[in-house]
Formats: C-alpha cells, structure tokens, sequence
C-alpha cells in the first residue's frame, strides 16, 4: 500500500484499540504477551513498520532499546510522539520495510505486526530481516487473515513455509481466542510466529574499506583537525585522513589527502608506516587504517586548513600530552604510535562512544610482530 494510504489511514489506526492499544486492558494484555516473546535481557528490537509505534513503546518500557522504521514520514512522526511523551528514548526512521535503513547494525529482535501480508515478495524480505539479527537472534511476527468480505492477510501455515529455509524451529502462537488482544471477540485467524533461533547463513566473504592516516610531526608536537560538517565524530579532534580510492595504492592515498585537506606536499615513494590498525566504530563494520608519519622539517611545507567546512580549527597537540576530545581509535593509535606499537586491534562493541572517553575500558589490542629478522 501507497504512503498516501498510510498517512490518510493514522487517526483511524491510532484510535482502535487493536492497533493504537489506547484501551489499558488491550495496552496491558499485549505488553504481557510482548514480555513472553522478546528476550529476558534488555536487547536491540527493530520495529519494522512500526505505525505510530504502539508495540515500541510497550518494547521500551520494557527495557529494550528500539528502533523503528515506518515508511510514513506522518506515521513515523506519531511514535516519536507517543514515545517521547512516554518519556520514552527510541529512534524511529522513515524509510522502507522490506529494507529498514539501518546500514550494517545488527538486532536481537525483528518484530512485525500486520507487515508480511502486504509484502510483494515475503520470502526474500524474510530473509534479508533474518540477516538483521545477531547470533541467536529472533523474529516476532504478527500476522493473520481477517475480513469479512473479502479475507485478507496470511495464514500461520504459509508465513511457516516462508521461513523453511531460514528459521531452524518456529512456533506459532494463536490469539483470536484472547479478546483482550482486540477488544472483543474475534473469529478468525490471528497469531504470533517466533522463528527463533535464526539459521546461521553463511557469512559472505570479508571487505573491508581501507582508509589512510597522516600523522605529521613537528618536532614532538603531531598535527589534529577538529571535524565538522561531516555526519561522523564531528567536534572531535582527529589526524587528516581519507579513504582508499579505486587505483591507488596507500601511499598514493596518503599523499592526495595530505593535499587536499592540510595543503602539504609527499613523495609517496618516501613515506614512512607508523602504524597499521583494524579499528571498528560501534555498530558498524570494521576497517583497515594505515597511518604514515612525516615530519614539516623534512620539507613538506607548513600545513593550511584547506577544507574549512569539513575542519573548523587545525592546531599542533603535545604527542606525549594529547587533548581528550578525540576520535577514539585515532587517540588509540597515536598512544600505540608513541609506545612504539606497529600493528594494533581497536574494535569498538555494540554502547561504544566514538569520541575518546577517559577511563573508560581500552579496546586497544597490539599484536606483535614477527621476531625473525
């Protein structure tokens, strides 16, 4: 069904009782049912078209940390509504169910109600939600046939037959008989299916975006832009840095972003490896970082802030006295630099700040190098 469809159809939505469980009796009968299904210990629930955010809120109440996603900017504007006067923290995102945009982020539950019927190809969207879970993760699924006319939704044994090739047990539980649920009697088909756990799938080959660091010294002072404009870590301080492009090699890299950001000109053929890392931002994937050292007294002119939207100041730090408010795993890696570290771990976990945070745990890890000669 159309946005249009979606957005004409909220008040209705919001003011029935099956759906906007604005009657305490229905709110509290769906919240016990809700508690037996979702995990015991707070977890990450993706709420895929969420509406008006009826269940997220009953899924945030009980601890969890939600997401949803409705692909009605109206929809999705009434649960930020409805949790925020809940008092409530959960994000809620406009876009598509069938392909929630939550980038590579991970859940303990899918959850669904009323969505799998309208999906024009359930088996591949099933699946791709499967995909969505950590280890041991589940999908909840609301789903039915109702109508009196005309019936419309799918029935327990079809959505089971759907999830054949990705659930290894499912257990469908039957609610028409629960009038609290709906408010009154209702004869027809109404249930919940947990597929739980979740087949292993196979894990694709690994890729990792590879990205380039400079750390340039000036005597023992290194030189850190503060980010800003950018969408990530902004207001911290961080080396000038850049990605792998197609046909470069990393020195190559280095040297173009050395340029283009802080106006200092390298001879790739003479850079120097300071440091190799695998660092991963909190739920996201993990990547390779190089970082090549260079020092302004070798000749490669003194750096100017070249991308002032991007960098809101650009200054020299102590090495051995670094500020606080820094990308964490670029603060990892001049620490591990300055040890005299070459290869190093730095893997953020799922709750993770991206911002250096003092005393917090360390995910620095070094791994030594070879001892042959």
């Amino acid at each position: 069904m159309t946005t249009e469809y979606w957005d004409a159809a909220a008040t209705d939505f919001d003011e029935a009782a099956d759906h906007g469980l604005r009657d305490p009796s229905v709110r509290d009968a769906w919240a016990a049912r809700l508690r037996s299904w979702l995990p015991e210990e707070s977890g990450d629930v993706l709420d895929v078209g969420c509406g008006t955010g009826s269940l997220s809120l009953l899924a945030a109440e009980q601890g969890h940390r939600v997401t949803g996603v409705d692909s009605s900017p109206r929809m999705a504007e009434r649960a930020r509504a409805k949790l925020a006067a809940a008092g409530e923290t959960a994000e809620v995102l406009v876009g598509d169910a069938a392909e929630p945009p939550v980038g590579e982020r991970r859940f303990d539950v899918v959850l669904a109600r009323h969505v799998v019927w309208l999906l024009p190809d359930p088996g591949r969207v099933l699946a791709h939600w499967a995909g969505l879970l950590r280890p041991g993760g589940r999908l909840v699924l609301i789903e039915g046939r109702w109508g009196e006319s005309e019936r419309v939704g799918i029935p327990a044994e079809e959505l089971t037959r759907l999830l054949a090739p990705t659930a290894a047990r499912t257990q469908v539980e039957h609610l028409a008989h629960d009038s609290r649920l709906w408010g009154r009697p209702v004869a027809d088909e109404r249930y919940a299916l947990i597929a739980h756990p979740v087949r292993p799938v196979r894990p694709a080959r690994h890729k990792e975006i590879v990205d380039v660091h400079l750390i340039l010294r000036r005597g023992g002072d290194v030189l850190l832009g503060r980010r800003v404009g950018t969408g990530y870590a902004d207001g911290l301080l961080h080396a000038p840095s850049g990605h792998l492009e197609e046909g470069e090699d990393v020195r190559e890299a280095v040297a173009r972003e050395a340029w283009e950001e802080v106006g200092v000109e390298l001879e790739p053929e003479g850079l120097r490896v300071a440091l190799v890392m695998q660092h991963r931002a909190p739920d996201s994937a993990a990547r390779i970082g190089w970082f090549f050292e260079a020092d302004v007294a070798d000749g490669c002119g003194e750096p100017v802030n070249r991308e002032p939207h991007k960098c809101s100041q650009l200054d020299w730090f102590p090495l051995d006295a670094l500020p606080d408010d820094m990308v964490a795993y670029c603060r990892a890696a001049l620490d591990a630099y300055r040890r005299g570290e070459r290869f190093v771990l730095h893997l953020h976990e799922s709750g993770d700040g991206i911002g250096y945070a003092p005393g917090a745990p360390s995910r620095a890890v070094a791994l030594p190098p070879s001892s042959r000669t």
